[in-house]
């Protein structure tokens, strides 16, 4: 029995406290939310450079499942499992990659890139479908009638929960909206042996509907507004500021669709300062796609009110998303962290992807938003050149291989492609190989030269 303690409880404060073991989404009282809670009083009765040292140990380490960047922080997480029911693939431990160049282009010299998508599934969603499904794990192995678990999706979260699914050997079901998914982000579910029902509506949709499905409590609900996910997804914050050897930056910027990253995000840094490993806060910068920016309006507003949006086509697909489900959540976290929310056209996030990509990364669209929201903030001076910058990376660019294929030949509807770089097609001849690099060397220089890369 673990000396620590969690349980769900209403984000709007109604008394009642629920076992994470019980099949339950909403407050019974008010209709909104749940959130984990921890027993932090005893959870300070070990100092904070006492749990860094914690972490510190077990971090990358092979000692099951303490590796794992997510259970590695086991207390903070999921405390009373057992080992046993875990399944992990030991997500997290992701690398901060110090982006350089890229940062001199914009004039933020210390700025670096979380890349979540270096995981086994390829996004940051493998951090909250472990905890998740090793819960359902340990709920099955206590005697619940689980028969499968379920999600909506726009290709990362099924992905994720197929792969978690398989590996606890626990039938997974996942509702994507129809050509509205990548091939990459499609073919992973299929692979790991998961129903997928391809439904003619968009993400919106499919989310209505698996909350009907999931009324029945033989099929348990996988979507963020289940705040096990969140418990994963916190994470990045602590992972984050232990590779700065427990420095917290000035600013993180993460693209923004259901809202639970934000959520997650917020969450880790308030238990990190409140259980002393850290004593300030960063600023937080939420990205949306301005075909999908329900939380970019509000914040027009001041947050005084929401209006669900119809989200348009993005080729950030996984964000386009027009009623989040965890606005208010996100909503508490920019006021706590005197947060921004900002929006890239279609044009904007590409360009941007493809512009980084020049340096050395190999983004994905949802990057794309935040690099480009990025830029308008350091434009704005909103963000200062000395300031130390992470933009959260959330998922492989290899999910959108034919995506970043179109953009370069030029082949993106609605999108000017500025960085295109197309194939050089010429004869099997030494005098034209010759030309051509010629050519490719004039043009490296003079677009280094003006900074256009």
């Amino acid at each position: 029995m673990s000396e620590y303690s969690a349980w769900f409880e209403c984000i709007n404060g109604c008394p009642t406290r629920f076992s994470l073991t019980e099949v339950i989404y909403r407050c019974p009282d008010c209709g909104d939310l749940l959130d984990v809670q921890h027993d932090v009083d005893a959870l300070r009765r070990r100092s904070g450079a006492a749990w860094i040292k914690l972490f510190e140990e077990r971090y990358r380490r092979n000692e099951f499942p303490f590796g794992s960047g997510v259970w590695g922080k086991k207390e903070w997480v999921i405390p009373f499992i057992d080992n046993e029911n875990i399944v992990s693939t030991y997500e997290g431990g992701t690398n901060l990659m110090w982006a350089e160049r890229y940062g001199k282009l914009l004039g933020v010299e210390d700025l670096w890139v979380k890349q979540c998508g270096n995981s086994h599934t390829g996004s940051f969603k493998d951090l909250g479908m472990t905890v998740l499904v090793s819960v359902v794990k340990q709920m099955i192995a206590e005697g619940r009638p689980i028969t499968a678990i379920a999600c909506a999706s726009t290709g990362d979260t099924s992905a994720a929960l197929a792969n978690y699914g398989a590996a606890a050997g626990i039938p997974a079901v996942v509702l994507l909206p129809k050509d509205k998914v990548s091939p990459a982000q499609l073919v992973q579910p299929l692979a790991n042996g998961a129903l997928v029902l391809s439904l003619d509506t968009d993400f919106d949709g499919c989310m209505a509907l698996v909350q009907q499905i999931t009324h029945e409590p033989d099929i348990y609900l996988a979507n963020s507004m289940n705040s096990l996910r969140v418990e994963g997804q916190k994470t990045v914050s602590i992972e984050l500021v232990q590779q700065f050897d427990w420095e917290v930056p000035d600013w993180v910027i993460i693209p923004g669709g259901n809202l639970g990253n934000v959520s997650a995000l917020g969450k880790g840094f308030l238990m990190m300062r409140d259980l002393g490993l850290i004593q300030k806060l960063p600023r937080i910068a939420v990205a949306q796609a301005a075909n999908a920016n329900p939380l970019y309006l509000a914040y027009q507003k001041n947050f005084e009110s929401f209006e669900a949006v119809r989200a348009k086509g993005t080729l950030a697909s996984a964000i386009q998303i027009g009623n989040p489900v965890s606005y208010k959540r996100a909503v508490r976290v920019l006021q706590q962290f005197d947060g921004v929310v900002e929006q890239a056209t279609e044009n904007e996030l590409a360009d941007e992807a493809a512009r980084a990509d020049r340096t050395g990364m190999f983004n994905c669209p949802h990057t794309g938003v935040a690099l480009a929201a990025l830029r308008k903030l350091v434009e704005r001076k909103i963000i200062r050149s000395d300031q130390r910058v992470v933009v959260i990376s959330t998922a492989h660019g290899l999910k959108f291989a034919n995506q970043k294929i179109a953009y370069h030949l030029n082949d993106l509807p609605g999108v000017d492609s500025r960085y295109a770089n197309a194939p050089v097609e010429i004869g099997a001849d030494l005098g034209q190989v010759k030309e051509a690099i010629r050519r490719f060397s004039e043009k490296s220089t003079l677009l280094e030269n003006t900074g256009a890369i």
